[in-house]
């Protein structure tokens, strides 16, 4: 999968896991993505993380900013994910380095100097909020500019 389809799934499955309990359900697992319901024809759609090329229609918005917040209490470290692309995936437990940063730079179309890597990440930061608002996520206006 692209670092930003886990960074999708990450937020919008916790979204979805925080939905199933007021389902009825039993209550999900950490790392549990959203599962997917039967076809009306009766067979069982794919179940685990979204795909990573088209767009998952969810069937409501998720609200990214809440979902974060919720979990940076949860965090014991003082995270900045409204600011920063580092804190943001550390956050959602994925790989902050440099070389993931690169990579998701280079899966977004970044056409900057991936040296500069304060004006990579201020970038990165911005575009990954507007690839999730893009894919079914509510996201405040101003992390998007």
């Amino acid at each position: 999968m692209s670092i930003f389809g886990d960074i999708r799934s990450a937020i919008f499955g916790r979204s979805a896991k925080a939905e199933t309990p007021a389902a009825g359900t039993a209550a999900p697992s950490a790392s549990a993505a959203p599962k997917a319901s039967p076809a009306p024809s009766g067979t069982v759609t794919r179940e685990g993380p979204a795909p990573e090329d088209p767009k998952v229609e969810w069937s409501a918005p998720v609200d990214v900013a809440a979902v974060l917040d919720g979990l940076a209490k949860q965090n014991k470290q003082k995270l900045h994910w409204r600011t920063s692309i580092v804190d943001l995936m550390k956050l959602l437990g994925l790989d902050s380095g440099q070389a993931a940063r690169k990579k998701l730079a280079e899966e977004l179309h970044y056409t900057g100097d991936m040296k500069d890597s304060a004006k990579m990440n201020v970038w990165l930061h911005k575009q990954v909020m507007i690839k999730l608002a893009e894919n079914g996520g509510k996201v405040p206006d101003d992390l998007k500019h």
